[in-house]
């Protein structure tokens, strides 16, 4: 076989010379276009299901939450497996289906038990299902940095409102996570004394800074032959709109939240943090979906 292969070679060596030079340029064709899974998925396919229980301990998140989860997750079709992490006010449950599995299939099938077993949980739980992703989904870390004049809620700010949503829209990315910084929140701290004072219980306080910051409707009215919408707009992030809003009324004056209570700006309690060359920074971290080509996601981001 292989002496007629040669002859046959040796007889048409034009032949030969021209069907090489026609793979070789296919080749050359091709080859850029190959998609390069540098970390592939070397697990199976995985429903990550994230539960925040906030002022939960661990044993309460693992009644009250965890367990309900996994007694539902189990027994559907294709599960192999099913495991969960319960921490202070936080439950991870991973949901593992067999090889060869359609991941959005068994994300549809995930999602259907959790619209039946969301009314056994705590009617502050909502459990959310994570973006389709692996372990070996990270990409990418990127440092946000200042140079001392942006504070570190600006820092993470910058990340949460201006990085993540554009990162968010190119095609392969499936979580964008920052990481650092300092989340900002609105801090009252009541003045027991000024509280006696004026006869105000802490659920008015709590019951006015419910009311803040929020638009409703008032429907329409009907002038002229034209509707007019009646809004009441108090969409706002100002501590002086915080500070005066009403928490009560006595003897026809409003009592405002400031004359009860200091109000500022404070960072979120850390659970962790980050840092860029030795020095306080946020990161954000970038997983991919499965079967997206590494180099040329990475290239586009």
């Amino acid at each position: 076989m292989f002496n007629v292969l040669v002859t046959s070679s040796v007889k048409n060596r034009l032949f030969v010379v021209a069907a090489a030079l026609v793979l070789v340029a296919y080749g050359w064709f091709v080859l850029p276009r190959v998609p390069v899974d540098v970390f592939p998925d070397l697990n199976r396919p995985t429903v990550t299901l994230l539960t925040e229980a906030e002022g939960l301990a661990p044993q309460e998140v693992e009644q009250l939450v965890t367990y309900q989860l996994e007694a539902s997750m189990n027994g559907m079709p294709g599960v192999t497996r099913v495991r969960s992490v319960s921490s202070v006010g936080l439950s991870i449950t991973y949901v593992e289906f067999d090889w060869g599995t359609d991941i959005y299939r068994s994300r549809q099938l995930v999602a259907e038990r959790l619209a039946l077993v969301r009314e056994q949980l705590p009617r502050s739980v909502n459990p959310q299902m994570g973006p389709v992703t692996s372990i070996m989904g990270e990409i990418m870390l990127i440092a946000v940095t200042s140079d001392g004049r942006a504070s570190p809620m600006e820092v993470r700010e910058v990340a949460d409102f201006v990085l993540r949503p554009q990162l968010l829209t190119i095609a392969g990315v499936a979580q964008v996570i920052p990481i650092g910084g300092e989340v900002r929140q609105y801090r009252v701290v009541p003045n027991i004394a000024t509280m006696h004072a004026l006869d105000v219980t802490h659920e008015q306080i709590e019951q006015a800074i419910n009311r803040f910051g929020t638009n409703t409707g008032g429907g329409f009215v009907d002038q002229h032959g034209r509707e007019y919408l009646i809004r009441n707009v108090g969409l706002t992030r100002r501590l002086e709109d915080l500070g005066k809003t009403v928490v009560l009324h006595r003897q026809g004056q409003p009592i405002f939240l400031h004359q009860v209570a200091a109000v500022d700006f404070a960072p979120r309690v850390k659970r962790g943090d980050a840092g860029y060359q030795g020095k306080s920074a946020g990161i954000v971290s970038i997983q991919k979906q499965p079967g997206a080509d590494t180099v040329a996601l990475t290239n586009k981001i």
